[in-house]
């Protein structure tokens, strides 16, 4: 089974970037799609972003777009979020997540595995 761990969150100001990554562990199949979603305190968790392992094809929230950009090292097995022009509206816990059949999808119910989450804190 595949395990998922993020890292890169922390603290920036507002305008500013940060690179979230997330190393699985464990074989990554063709059929993988991963994503990125976020929950800020008092809110649901929300898709950012997708990306199918084996085309390269994204899928981005509206709020993100342009902004935000998801790419994956195969050799690796990592996933990147590359994140820009920041906003503290983006303030939240990033989760790193698989699925293994549904491809591009934006219900986090049809994600399998989670990792634990990394905080982004952006300031004004």
């Amino acid at each position: 089974q595949v395990q998922l761990v993020e890292s890169g969150g922390g603290l920036v100001q507002a305008g500013g970037s940060l690179r979230l990554s997330c190393a699985a562990s464990g074989r990554i199949f063709n059929s993988y799609t991963m994503g990125w979603f976020r929950q800020a305190t008092g809110k649901e968790r929300e898709f950012v972003a997708a990306i199918r392992w084996s085309t390269g094809n994204t899928l981005y929230a509206d709020a993100v777009k342009g902004r935000f950009t998801i790419s994956r090292d195969s050799a690796k097995n990592t996933v990147y979020l590359q994140m820009n022009s920041l906003k503290p509206e983006d303030t939240a816990v990033y989760y790193c997540a698989v699925n293994y059949w549904a491809g591009l999808v934006t219900s986090m119910t049809s994600f399998d595995i989670w990792g634990q989450g990394t905080q982004v804190t952006v300031s004004s």
